[in-house]
């Protein structure tokens, strides 16, 4: 049975997901950026919280662990790499790692750069992947802890990721990303027909995400480096891919 899939806004542009499968009725949010509205959408759906994912330790996607797991009992899984900074973890999770999860199984990636620990959690069977701040609608995770070829190669373990795959990330960026993509790749005609359904979207106050591997791959700067229509945008022309990924990280984060 497929896993249910709840999207709720927390904080001021962050998203926060509940997933839940029936068959076990086990119920796990992914990130915990502050505990109303999270409890909020439990009593909605009438799910009971089983689990916490996290997927980073940055207070925006950990801080409601403790007074979550006081509350509920729950179990909280998140990265190996950053558990001393993750509150409260229960099973510490890497590279190649699996968590079942009821019936459904999520395999852990370690998706380092924007935090040195980052992690993300893909549900093959039911094409979702979970992927906190590494990517967003159009754009990518700040280098916070790491560096360009650290992303870079986090990228492109989800990049291989099969194209229906949809992408749940944490933020409703995609509205500034899409003119700052615009900026750097202005020859692609899939990014220019994303942009107005984009603006469409949030003048109607519909969220952006989740998007998927195969749009991303189409119309995402960052994962477009190797892309002749970029390169010649920025003035890289045959220039290797990290270069090419650093520099629009760069100009992203002096947009």
């Amino acid at each position: 049975m497929a896993l249910q899939i709840h999207q709720f806004p927390c904080l001021n542009d962050n998203y926060s997901w509940l997933v839940h499968e029936p068959q076990a009725n086990v119920t796990a949010v992914v990130d915990t950026p502050e505990t109303g509205p999270i409890l909020r959408a439990l009593d909605q759906t009438g799910w009971t919280l089983t689990h916490i994912l996290n997927t980073h330790w940055h207070p925006d996607h950990a801080g409601g662990n403790e007074e979550l797991k006081a509350k509920t009992g729950c179990q909280i899984i998140g990265p190996r790499a950053e558990a001393k900074r993750i509150p409260a973890i229960d099973r510490q999770v890497g590279d190649g790692d699996e968590v079942k999860f009821g019936a459904a199984t999520a395999k852990v990636f370690d998706v380092p750069g924007h935090t040195a620990g980052h992690i993300a959690y893909w549900f093959a069977e039911d094409k979702a992947a979970f992927v906190g701040d590494t990517l967003f609608a159009l754009g990518c995770g700040r280098l916070f802890e790491g560096t360009a070829q650290q992303m870079w190669t986090s990228l492109q373990k989800l990049m291989a990721l099969p194209p229906e795959t949809k992408v749940y990330c944490a933020h409703e960026y995609t509205q500034s990303n899409a003119r700052f993509a615009i900026s750097v790749d202005p020859d692609n005609a899939d990014l220019a027909a994303r942009v107005k359904e984009i603006d469409a979207m949030r003048a109607k106050g519909i969220p952006t995400v989740p998007s998927s591997i195969g749009l991303e791959l189409a119309t995402n700067p960052f994962l477009r480096p190797t892309s002749q229509s970029l390169q010649r945008s920025l003035g890289m022309v045959g220039a290797d891919a990290v270069a090419v990924f650093a520099e629009t990280r760069k100009r992203k984060d002096n947009f």
